[in-house]
């Protein structure tokens, strides 16, 4: 395999959090790294107390990136994840005083708690990579992952998530629960939050930002597998129980985290596998079925597409 500027440095990352800190995430803290190499976010919806908190500070600590929460309710203002400007009486003017939004990791808690006024505060900050506050716009940091959770919908207190909201999470996932050892091994020992807050960084944000480059510019997707994604795109805006399929946006989300995988698996062009890896993750979120279908498994009829379209050799 063709060696790519800090890839071993990364895969150690994985290696060392699952092996020491976190068993049984090894999926979670995998998606979660590809949507940082993408430069996109990534959505975990799972019920309440699985570890989806300790996941996230840990793979900051881990990476050396500051790191951000934000604890979705019902009466959360725009304002607090964004800041706001505060009069300064001995200076006599504004001072703005930045939101948990201008960290490298920002985990929004409970995402679908919040009220959609409040959802919509983050759409420029994830898409834009910047805020604007009273007219003034901010930079944020770089590198830049909003990691956010959600409670299933039929839970109370929730608001689902508009599909414009969703559109701009390159995935999602679950978290599942742990294996049966692990989960016994947490029961025994009790929480690790102490233990995860001393966690040492493995990498430097310049490593991190040196593979997210190298992402971009350097991992090589070929005119047979460019076919194959589109192939799965046109399928499912053909398909009769879809009312929208793939859109381009999510095209490109597709080869981006396709990308992501191949470098993982330290290969500096696509494979059609990699494309299947995370074709469910970025996908099957980004359907919309038509009303008389509600409820049907997006994941199930992703799955039943990709099964229908041949694999092309390369």
């Amino acid at each position: 395999m063709e060696t790519l500027p800090k890839r071993d440095e990364m895969v150690s990352v994985l290696d060392t959090l699952v092996g020491k800190h976190l068993q049984g995430k090894m999926r979670a803290l995998r998606l979660s790294l590809m949507a940082l190499l993408t430069g996109g976010h990534i959505l975990l919806e799972d019920i309440p107390g699985l570890g989806k908190t300790t996941m996230a500070l840990a793979f900051a600590s881990a990476l050396g990136l500051s790191f951000g929460r934000v604890q979705c309710t019902s009466d959360l203002l725009p304002s607090d994840i964004t800041g706001l400007s505060i009069f300064d009486r001995t200076k006599g003017e504004f001072t703005f005083i930045k939101g948990p939004i201008f960290n490298n990791i920002v985990l929004i808690d409970e995402i679908n708690r919040a009220m959609p006024k409040t959802q919509s505060a983050l759409l420029e900050a994830m898409e834009e990579r910047r805020v604007t506050v009273e007219g003034v716009t901010y930079q944020l940091p770089d590198p830049f992952l909003v990691l956010a959770t959600q409670n299933p919908v039929e839970q109370v207190g929730t608001y689902p998530l508009p599909e414009s909201q969703m559109d701009r999470f390159i995935m999602r996932s679950g978290i599942g629960y742990p294996p049966e050892e692990t989960e016994k091994g947490i029961l025994r020992h009790g929480s690790i939050r102490d233990e995860i807050l001393h966690i040492p960084a493995m990498a430097s944000r310049e490593d991190l930002l040196e593979a997210i480059e190298t992402v971009r510019t350097k991992v090589y997707i070929g005119e047979k597998v460019t076919d194959y994604v589109y192939a799965i795109m046109k399928a499912t805006r053909n398909h009769p129980l879809i009312l929208t399929g793939i859109s381009t946006r999510g095209g490109i989300g597709l080869v981006e985290a396709a990308k992501a995988a191949a470098y993982l698996h330290g290969r500096a062009f696509v494979a059609p596998e990699d494309v299947k890896e995370v074709a469910r993750v970025v996908c099957a979120h980004r359907l919309i079925f038509r009303p008389e279908q509600e409820g049907v498994d997006k994941e199930q009829i992703l799955d039943a597409i990709l099964k229908d379209i041949p694999i092309p050799l390369t």
